[in-house]
């Protein structure tokens, strides 16, 4: 089993109201993607794969990184659709997204639950198979030779330290939440099994005059 470093793509276009809007990086994405790579470069950490899903927004990450590393593309490391959910959600039982981060703060925990009770009937994929695709291409990629690095989103990254920390859904949402653009997260074989090492770590954006960067939308 090889170390994985699972890496949140730059922020995207984060006035959009679709899948395809916000399916893109801002230019601050675009650099906090770059510092990232320079760090990445500059850390003594090597990794030898690169794995991306298949949106844009990540392969605009994983291009300003510029790691030099040829990418295997793969659409099981694709968010959820957040914003199909969301419509969903509002057609089905009358629940209207909200706009400020406090209110939705309680709202995306409802969507996740109620998605994972299966009372979301229009949803793109059930989250029993958003689950099992995530356990498969991780046990994929651990079973290659040599530390991975893996461009995805933050929804996937939830449920990765969901199904290595046995949170409920709930807090696999609140988890969502607090996850940063361009923010590190490490899987570490332990024992046979993997152990979260890293969470949320943003290194590169952590000098005063990148302060700015530091974003969660």
């Amino acid at each position: 089993m090889s170390h994985i470093t699972l890496i949140r793509h730059g922020q995207a276009n984060s006035q959009a109201q679709t899948e395809e809007a916000y399916d893109r990086l801002s230019p601050l994405g675009r650099q906090q993607s770059t510092w990232l790579g320079e760090h990445l470069r500059s850390s003594g950490q090597p990794h030898y794969r690169l794995y991306t899903g298949t949106l844009q927004r990540h392969l605009e990450t994983a291009e300003a990184m510029a790691t030099g590393l040829s990418s295997t593309r793969d659409e099981r490391l694709n968010e959820l659709e957040y914003f199909t959910l969301s419509k969903a959600m509002k057609e089905e039982h009358g629940l209207e997204a909200p706009e400020g981060p406090e209110a939705f703060a309680t709202y995306l925990p409802m969507v996740f639950t109620a998605w994972s009770e299966g009372r979301i009937e229009s949803a793109p994929e059930t989250f029993e198979a958003f689950e099992t695709r995530v356990r498969d291409v991780l046990s994929d990629i651990a079973a290659g030779d040599g530390p991975a690095l893996v461009v995805t989103s933050g929804g996937l990254i939830s449920l990765v330290m969901r199904q290595h920390l046995n949170l409920d859904v709930g807090r696999m949402a609140n988890l969502a939440l607090s996850i940063m653009n361009t923010s590190i997260h490490r899987l570490f074989p332990i024992g046979g099994t993997w152990s979260p090492v890293m969470f949320n770590a943003i290194p590169h954006l952590e000098r005063v005059d990148r302060h700015h960067a530091q974003t969660h939308v």
